[in-house]
């Protein structure tokens, strides 16, 4: 692959540095503060006004189906600009637009894409984080709706979200993966509450909780066939843990160079040296990582060795900012503070390493 920007892949960057120097400074950049969380909607918009968001999807649903280099030259701008990524939506439209109905993908999908809908995942539960199919939260039929009770935790964006793609059981009396179904959920019903969780950081607006009790859902918003929710949630986090769809990977590089820039005016410390080569360990994967797609290569459980990689580099770089920056700097001790989480979100790291030694190696038999 040729790494160098094609004619319309420069203009495409010409404009997007131009739209970013006249728009990006209105966004706070840092994920350390409320404000970041609060403004992550508005971002989106402008973002998706700007013509610079949904990128690779349809145009069917509202995105500009362009090859998928786009979307890195996008991440590689936003860092750059010293921006805030883009919002982590592609694994939901990913979800959605393989396993819904095409009714269901065009009620939704436009609404998720141009981020006029808030959209979050129930999938975690407090017994059901990285055993997924332990989940206990049903969906009991009743006419033409489900009935809905349950618990689930580390819901992304859950206090500002429309609507929820949810996972419940739906069958107890077969093999666990099997009884398990995925809904659209009106999250502005009285039957779902929202309960925020404060983060080691000292943020309460990323994650939240769910507490659900007789919430209802109508059985035409059943993404798939009762029963098929698995098949729906493998495909969710496998694109959930490739950096390629997440848009923040870019932003590692950036911040080790702006260490390099603060350390003391001697050697650099053994955490950013390591801190640099891990950042271009992974922007070389994902740069492999972009040559398979562009040549139609599907990608499975691989998912699970990007996130692995993307988790050391992420907490490497977060004991970079640590050793530059010690307690006394609050940015870059919010930024080691929240890198300890990058090991937990979207399936841990021990359950990304089982999936590499069973599905890739075939280990354990």
């Amino acid at each position: 692959m040729d790494y160098r920007d094609a004619p319309e892949e420069a203009a495409f960057r010409g404009r997007l540095r131009t739209w970013l120097a006249d728009n990006a400074a209105r966004f706070p950049a840092s994920g350390s503060g409320e404000d970041y969380w609060a403004r992550q909607g508005d971002w989106h918009q402008a973002l998706y006004a700007g013509g610079f968001f949904g990128l690779t999807w349809p145009r069917a649903y509202g995105g500009h189906e362009l090859p998928p280099v786009y979307d890195v030259i996008l991440d590689e701008e936003l860092a750059r600009a010293g921006a805030r990524p883009r919002p982590s939506l592609g694994y939901l439209v990913q979800g959605l637009g393989r396993h819904g109905s095409e009714e269901l993908r065009r009620r939704f999908l436009p609404g998720m894409i141009d981020g006029t809908q808030r959209w979050c995942q129930g999938f975690s539960e407090p017994g059901a984080g990285s055993d997924l199919a332990s989940l206990t939260t049903t969906a009991t039929r009743e006419g033409d709706t489900y009935l809905l009770d349950g618990h689930k935790i580390w819901t992304s964006y859950s206090d500002v979200a429309d609507w929820c793609l949810m996972l419940a059981r739906t069958d107890p009396d077969v093999p666990r993966h099997k009884g398990i179904s995925a809904f659209i959920v009106d999250m502005h019903q009285g039957g779902i509450q929202q309960r925020p969780l404060k983060m080691i950081n000292g943020v309460t607006s990323e994650f939240g909780q769910l507490v659900i009790d007789g919430a209802r859902v109508p059985a035409d918003r059943m993404v798939g066939a009762p029963g098929e929710g698995w098949a729906l949630a493998m495909t969710v986090v496998g694109h959930e843990r490739e950096p390629a769809e997440l848009g923040f990977t870019a932003r590692y590089g950036k911040l080790v160079r702006d260490l390099a820039r603060r350390a003391p005016e001697t050697e650099p410390s053994d955490e950013l040296r390591w801190a640099a080569v891990q950042a271009e360990m992974l922007r070389l994967h994902l740069r492999r990582r972009l040559s398979e797609r562009l040549d139609g290569v599907h990608h499975g459980p691989e998912g699970s060795l990007d996130k692995l990689l993307m988790t050391w580099v992420e907490q490497d770089v977060g004991h970079a900012a640590l050793a530059v920056g010690g307690t006394r700097d609050p940015v870059l001790f919010a930024e080691y503070l929240y890198s300890r989480s990058q090991s937990v979100m979207g399936g841990t790291s021990q359950i990304q390493k089982n999936i590499i030694a069973r599905r890739i190696l075939g280990l354990g038999g």
